[in-house]
């Protein structure tokens, strides 16, 4: 399945201080459609694929440089969040939304994974049955709001599976595991970004129904998950990437950036019983629905915290 929407990037897009590094070929079951666009060469191209029916929708994100982190300036900010260092990221891919909870339903029918309660006191949790059936933690969960409840192997989990459906692809034969992996914590925050330098995509405010979270003014606020795409797309063609549910990177935990890579790779030393979450939940005050703000949560869940309310969305990597 391929789709070749009409949007194309804000033409603000081609202003930003950002070392663009097109030259991305991707190949599509309805075959090669290759993005090259140096920096000023007129309209972007349109940057979504599907690389399998069964696969999240992508965008493609130019690569460049950035200033990953918060100035000490900016309101709500957490010492986790500095300090602030330039950091260069290759163009990858990410997807347009969270897998949602249809997609994950698909995956857990079709492997027979069995996440573990992401509450244990209550037993709230995915469900898979030995008749191929699944069901969501919810008593109604709808097939297009984000997969949540979910831990980090979880989340590895359905990436393995993705993997696998691909990788038979021309496109994916070059990649020993396969090319879809979660986002690093830097290309996570480049992505949420997407040229801005404010404390959101949008700008230094909350605003009004921007996101979902405790305070957003959003009809969701602190009451409900809301559907993917309820939001505004930012400068790079993602839906919802603040807010509405925390989402797991790759990174092991650090207390701060001291030591932090700065080519845009996954940083994994570390204590890697804690990963990383980013961009905050609906349950969440404003201060955590920020690009740079940043929690941890037990890679193999158990415990009752912010992973609780934290799914994912999938990176891939490009040629």
């Amino acid at each position: 399945m391929c789709r070749r929407p009409a949007s194309t990037v804000p033409a603000s897009l081609m202003r930003m201080s950002l070392i663009w590094t097109w030259s991305i070929g991707i190949l599509l079951l309805c075959g090669m459609w290759v993005v090259s666009n140096p920096a000023g060469a007129g309209e972007q191209p349109n940057r979504e694929f599907q690389e399998c029916s069964d696969c999240p929708q992508m965008v493609a994100i130019p690569g460049g440089q950035f200033k990953m982190g918060s100035p000490a300036a900016e309101p709500g900010r957490f010492d986790s969040e500095g300090p602030q260092h330039l950091v260069s990221v290759r163009a990858f891919a990410l997807g347009e939304y969270d897998v949602t909870t249809e997609q994950f339903l698909t995956f857990l029918r079709e492997s027979g994974y069995q996440p573990p309660p992401c509450d244990p006191i209550l037993g709230l949790g995915w469900r898979t049955t030995v008749r191929g059936l699944a069901y969501a933690p919810g008593e109604s969960d709808p097939p297009l709001e984000p997969a949540s409840c979910l831990n980090w192997n979880d989340a590895q989990a359905y990436i393995t599976w993705l993997n696998g459906k691909v990788r038979s692809l021309p496109s994916a034969a070059k990649y020993h595991a396969g090319p879809y992996r979660l986002p690093s914590e830097a290309e996570w925050e480049y992505a949420a970004r997407a040229g801005t330098t404010t404390a959101r995509w949008w700008g230094e405010a909350i605003g009004k129904d921007k996101a979902n979270c405790d305070g957003c003014g959003s009809r969701w606020d602190n009451k409900l998950i809301a559907p993917v795409g309820s939001f505004g797309i930012n400068p790079f063609g993602l839906h919802d990437i603040l807010g509405n549910i925390w989402q797991w990177v790759e990174d092991c935990w650090h207390e701060n950036y001291v030591g932090a890579p700065t080519d845009g790779g996954a940083w994994l030393g570390g204590d890697c019983t804690k990963r990383v979450m980013r961009g905050g939940s609906w349950s969440n005050t404003p201060v955590f629905v920020r690009s740079a703000a940043r929690s941890r949560g037990n890679a193999a869940g158990g415990d009752f915290d912010y992973s609780s309310y934290a799914g994912f969305r999938v990176a891939r990597t490009l040629p």
